[in-house]
């Protein structure tokens, strides 16, 4: 979902205070993990725990793994991804099959979810309801779907099923979009989900492995695929598809050369980026060709978010020790900061 931003935040505070008493029950947000950047680790993928660190906007210190700290218990093992409402942070521990529910700014426990889970790896929130997609067992293509999560009893309340590898997810209305990048396996199909009915509208066909998906500013979502890699032997090129969420079909499609498989789609400031063999590109929404050209190099990076001018991004290192954040001004390229973080540092989110 959209995170508040902290100048909207601010805004509505200064109108409430100038306005009539109607406003008085609003407020700004509390605690500890307010305003400022939540960085998930994964954590070692074998034993041990994924965390969260928090790095405060207006300070240089990291406070790390801030649940543990909040709670005196761990998260559980892979810490994949999180998921927002306005007051609450839903943290995915892929390999634990566990959801665990926190008050966003001050990460107090209010519950865990586990069971109904299998394999789950990202969720967002629509209508009221959360939808969290789940490979299944690895070894059965068969079993995928998206768990249906009851945000007042933190439970799940029904599932959905769908094809292989179901991955990131957004909303849109009363749809949910599903790329299903194919868990083990390989897939290039976008489900599309009616959330008043909870049933597959239809899918649609992409390029293969789709793994980033964005909105921009007309409501429009861009999906880019990798493309097979070359170890799959039936290597394939990456491509970048723009859908029209209404009628549910691919206007647009630009495809990349045969051996190259592009990531980390954005959307800031109604431009596009994508990393591709170390570079980081800008795409015009406007544009029928791709650039040849990048604006950056060296954009390694496991994680990456561009927001307001500036990038994130994060570097997992060696995999088993703490990892960093940085952080770029995108027009000047210049590194502005870095942060230590936790081990396999993936998600950043803005509280």
């Amino acid at each position: 979902m959209r995170i508040k931003h902290v100048l909207t935040i601010i805004a509505l505070g200064v109108l409430g205070a100038s306005c009539s008493d109607d406003n008085d029950d609003f407020k700004l947000p509390e605690g500890d993990y307010a305003n400022g950047i939540l960085v998930s680790n994964e954590g070692p993928f074998s034993n041990g725990t994924g965390t969260v660190s928090f790095i405060h906007n207006d300070s240089t210190d990291v406070k790390a793994s801030i649940y543990n700290a909040v709670n005196n218990e761990d998260l559980g093992n892979i810490v994949q991804s999180i998921s927002f409402t306005n007051e609450k942070a839903y943290i995915i521990a892929n390999v634990s099959n566990k959801i665990t529910v926190v008050d966003r700014y001050t990460f107090v426990k209010e519950a865990a979810i586990e069971t109904g889970l299998n394999n789950p790896r990202y969720m967002v929130v629509a209508n009221g309801k959360g939808y969290v997609t789940n490979w299944g067992d690895t070894a059965d293509e068969t079993d995928d779907y998206i768990a249906i999560v009851n945000l007042d009893t933190n439970s799940i309340e029904g599932t959905i099923a769908v094809v292989l590898g179901p991955e990131n997810i957004v909303a849109s209305g009363d749809k949910v979009f599903v790329a299903h990048q194919g868990a083990y396996g390989f897939n290039n199909k976008i489900s599309v989900i009616d959330t008043k009915t909870q049933e597959v509208e239809t899918t649609i066909t992409v390029g293969d492995l789709p793994s980033g998906m964005k909105f921009d500013g007309s409501g429009n979502l861009w999906v880019l695929s990798s493309g097979k890699p070359d170890y799959s032997n039936d290597e394939t090129a990456g491509s970048i598809a723009k859908i029209d969420v209404n009628s549910n079909e691919v206007i647009s499609s630009i495809e990349f050369g045969a051996t190259e498989h592009p990531g980390r789609l954005n959307f800031d400031s109604n431009k596009l980026y994508y990393t591709l063999a170390g570079g980081l590109y800008e795409l015009q929404t406007s544009a029928e060709s791709l650039p040849t050209t990048p604006i950056m190099t060296d954009a390694y990076f496991y994680g990456m978010v561009i927001k307001d001018g500036k990038l994130y991004g994060t570097d997992a290192k060696d995999f088993s020790s703490n990892g960093d954040l940085n952080i770029y001004d995108l027009d000047s390229k210049a590194l502005l900061n870095t942060f230590t973080v936790g081990i396999i540092p993936g998600g950043i989110y803005f509280n």
